[in-house]
């Protein structure tokens, strides 16, 4: 179709029904009397799409792709296949999953802006604002222009995109997994380039979604490419191991009698896993072969306590392996997975995973933040706005960061690392495994941070460097919390440079970089250094319940420990030359032993 980009926008009205009407009015008509019958091409698409929200109206989907089909004709994909074959194989992935109309049209006109002369502005007038941010924050930066920055710039562009509108991430994930079904077109240096960006941004993006039905496939696509001889010894594994299926049968046969015996309603399904997570605990256990566990999955027709229930009747038919239960109901994963896992001795005395979970867990752990859109009338605005908090995180110190290539290398790591949760100040704080105190006290606030003086886990001071633990409850003390009397405007502001040794999150490291950029001054005083030191000293005997009403025993032990005066001790607290513990258990010891 032979339209400029700056006329897009009529392919969005009404078309003349006027006999003098123009040619190109007419060719339009043509296109989009869409046959009913299989040479349509976006039946598959509108079924599939209708299936899941019923009574949708599909003329917006066949507009869209008839502008994608004209505005990409004459390009083709490095298989050889017409482009078009792509964007539509990308709206049919997200109607798969569930989505909404909106979604499928940008996903239709996702490459067109980058890649034909659409313009942004042109397909904001054809179908609105909400679509030409999706198809916005999908497009790519043009590297003959950025050059080497151009996809730490596009990455942050879309993480930006996502924060006002999440269908963003789940366009660019179908996007790349289409990519990843086709890489084998490709050369084996770039299948293993883009396997291996896939693997570091986008399958983990994938997992904090919770959309597990895209990351099982770009989880075993990515194996093929990075790991091909062990994705076919996997493979040859699954399909080879004899009597599998017989077992799994005989296990879900008693699993469902033992179910009916308790007068719990439910659906016992096996529940295999997927290559890459065979392969991952293999490597992980260095088993010489492949490590599967037979697996089923228990879905109850009913409310949250019937899971409790059919854990019960599992327990009570199968002896339960000591170690292997984990509550994510009352614990949900950060990215709000919820189910009851369990490993049980099973038939001839193999071990047997059992996940046990509601029909709506059941759909949020396939779908994750898409089964707000698949099911909108259970979805829960709360719910999707703490599933998205990690997202809002990364905005923050994505803020904080002017190089486009240290916020991707912050936005890698952070993505790579393992989550824990932890509570402080009554909420939950989602941080990355391995974090601290300092981590904690960034994330309640720049001022926080940088004047975190001593902290406390599960009711016990604790050294700042300490590595939490998941469920670990926080508490945080900066200078003025500290019995010491000094007040805040005398107290020195500013975080240590040995933090940056020992936290985790990129927030953290950034807001500590900040500080140091923005002073520039020699360095603490002595007569700070006195005071935090005191300060120092005086939480640490809160751990034995002790205080000091006066000076008179410190004076003492710096005597009996050598120094010249007690500043001198006090100042070597703070440069921790001698270890505030140590100090204290002597302290305690002088007191003692004079009375």
């Amino acid at each position: 179709m032979d339209v400029d980009a700056g006329h897009g926008a009529a392919l969005g009205g009404a078309l003349p029904t006027q006999p003098g009407e123009l040619p190109l009015a007419r060719r339009l008509r043509s296109l989009l009397s869409w046959p009913s019958t299989e040479t349509d091409p976006v039946t598959h698409l509108v079924r599939t799409h209708r299936a899941i929200h019923t009574g949708t109206d599909p003329s917006v989907l066949r507009r869209a792709y008839t502008i994608a089909e004209n505005m990409h004709r004459g390009q083709f994909r490095k298989s050889g296949e017409p482009y078009i074959t792509h964007p539509l194989a990308v709206a049919q992935i997200c109607a798969e999953l569930g989505m909404d109309p909106t979604t499928l049209v940008a996903a239709l006109l996702h490459d067109t802006v980058e890649d034909t002369r659409y313009t942004l502005q042109a397909l904001a007038e054809d179908f609105g604002g909400e679509v030409a941010h999706l198809v916005d924050g999908v497009t790519k930066f043009d590297k003959a222009f950025y050059g080497k920055a151009a996809e730490a710039e596009t990455t942050r562009k879309m993480i930006i995109a996502a924060g006002k509108d999440v269908r963003v991430l789940i366009i660019k994930l179908a996007d790349r997994l289409h990519n990843m079904r086709t890489l084998g077109v490709r050369s084996a240096s770039s299948r293993e380039r883009i396997a291996r960006k896939t693997l570091e941004v986008l399958v983990p993006l994938c997992d904090r979604l919770g959309i597990q039905t895209l990351k099982r496939e770009l989880d075993d696509v990515v194996l093929l490419h990075l790991e091909p001889d062990e994705h076919a010894r996997i493979a040859r594994f699954v399909h080879d191991r004899p009597g599998w299926d017989a077992y799994l049968g005989d296990v879900v046969a008693k699993a469902k009698v033992a179910l009916r015996r308790s007068r719990v309603d439910a659906e016992v399904a096996p529940r295999p896993r997927h290559l890459y997570s065979i392969w991952k605990d293999t490597v992980a256990g260095s088993h010489g072969t492949p490590y599967d566990l037979p697996r089923i999955v228990i879905v109850v027709d009913g409310p949250t306590t019937d899971c409790y229930a059919a854990l019960g009747a599992v327990h009570g038919l199968w002896r339960p392996a000591p170690g292997r239960f984990k509550d994510f109901i009352a614990s949900p994963k950060n990215n709000l997975y919820r189910s009851l896992h369990t490993s049980v001795c099973g038939p001839k005395n193999r071990t047997v995973e059992v996940l046990i979970r509601t029909a709506e867990m059941h759909r949020a752990a396939e779908y994750g933040i898409a089964a707000d859109f698949r099911s909108p009338r259970t979805a829960g605005a709360a719910a999707r706005a703490q599933q998205l908090d990690w997202l809002r995180r990364v905005l923050d110190w994505e803020q904080e960061t002017a190089d486009p290539a240290q916020f991707l290398q912050s936005l890698r790591c952070d993505l790579a690392e393992a989550q824990i949760q932890v509570v402080t100040e009554g909420r939950q704080v989602v941080l990355p495994a391995g974090a601290t105190p300092v981590d904690v006290a960034y994330e309640l606030g720049p001022e926080r941070g940088d004047r975190c003086l001593a902290a406390r886990i599960n009711g016990r001071l604790a050294p700042l460097s300490s590595e939490l633990d998941e469920g670990d409850v926080v508490e945080i003390f900066t200078e003025t919390d500290a019995e010491t009397g000094f007040e805040a405007d005398v107290a020195p502001r500013g975080p240590r440079k040995e933090w940056l040794g020992f936290v985790k999150s990129p927030h953290a490291q950034m807001q500590i970089n900040r500080w140091f950029a923005e002073h520039t001054e020699p360095g603490i005083s002595i007569a700070d250094k006195v005071r935090l030191g005191r300060a120092t000293i005086g939480l640490t005997l809160r751990k034995h319940n002790r205080g000091l009403a006066n000076d008179l025993p410190l004076l003492r032990l710096s005597e009996e420990l050598g120094y010249p005066d007690l500043e001198t001790m006090l100042v070597a607290v703070f440069d921790r030359a001698i270890e505030p513990d140590a100090v204290v258990l002597q302290l305690i010891d002088l007191v003692d032993h004079r009375h």
